[in-house]
């Protein structure tokens, strides 16, 4: 596959504040590559420097193959791009400030720009400062997409969207990657994740942690155990858990241990009861944060 964006050991501090520390990834064509992590973990910082909304402390992006450059207008017709928070030009009405985006670009953008804003919902005769927040995310959703980009950038792009409009934007996304567009999807939405990509990066305190395949994640030997025993003791010192909930004759523990070889170590022992259950996405996200 065609590498499309790759960043490489990018780092940034904010004075002594280490925001994003090392950072290398890449991402190929037609790929929606989550990015994920809590709030403060280093997300919004990764794109702004993507963006070259900020100044690396150190490292190098790519974007098919060159150095991503601010005064590139050619590289910039290829990026869509959706902040976290959309601040546009309150005194115009949203299509006086669709006009001004279109007035940037030679091709022809009328087919695709009426083609969102009917799939959208939006009011175009509305003033900007009159949007609700997520009506003013949604002006921001076409403003990324109506040059036809090939590559999106989108940082918490779902917040604000009411459910309906949310399904909607979903779909746009996949019909984007069946064009072979690259998206990099900032979430701290852990069912977005499985919902739409293919990889995934967990970023932590600024450091990138994990990239994983979205559909062998999904695999992982992750699950809860509910034991009901007048053993409790022992079956914590064979297992060498740390219970989430214990009680005179129950525990429960999260469990990573494969299942046979588990259940060897408890027929050694008297069992009342016993309940495993598999774990969820979420569930499986937060292991990697414990």
């Amino acid at each position: 596959m065609k590498e499309i964006l790759k960043i490489s050991h990018l780092t940034k501090y904010y004075d002594k504040t280490l925001a994003v520390n090392d950072l290398s990834l890449s991402l190929e064509e037609g790929e929606i590559f989550g990015f994920i992590g809590p709030n403060g973990a280093g997300k919004s910082t990764t794109i702004r420097a993507i963006m070259n909304l900020i100044t690396k402390t150190k490292g190098k992006i790519y974007l098919n193959g060159e150095i991503l450059d601010k005064n590139n207008i050619n590289q910039k017709e290829l990026i869509g791009y959706l902040p976290s928070e959309v601040h546009l030009y309150d005194d115009l009405t949203v299509k006086e400030m669709l006009d001004y985006h279109e007035s940037f670009y030679k091709k022809n953008l009328t087919k695709r720009r009426k083609e969102l804003v009917t799939r959208l919902q939006i009011d175009e005769t509305k003033k900007i400062e009159d949007l609700s927040l997520g009506n003013l995310k949604k002006v921001g959703i076409v403003l990324a997409l109506m040059h036809e980009p090939k590559i999106l950038i989108l940082d918490e792009a779902t917040s604000g969207l009411d459910p309906v409009i949310q399904e909607e934007f979903y779909n746009l996304l996949k019909e984007e990657k069946k064009k072979k567009t690259t998206i990099f999807y900032s979430t701290h939405i852990l069912s977005e994740i499985s919902k739409i990509c293919d990889r995934v990066g967990m970023i932590k305190n600024g450091t990138l942690i994990k990239i994983e395949e979205v559909a062998e994640l999904q695999k992982k030997e992750l699950s809860f155990i509910t034991i009901t025993s007048s053993n409790i003791d022992q079956i914590i010192e064979e297992l060498k858990i740390k219970p989430i909930l214990k009680t005179k004759d129950t525990i429960k523990f999260k469990n990573v241990i494969e299942i046979n070889k588990l259940l060897k170590i408890l027929s050694k022992i008297k069992i009342d009861k016993l309940l495993i259950e598999p774990a969820n996405i979420e569930d499986i996200f937060l292991h990697y944060y414990k």
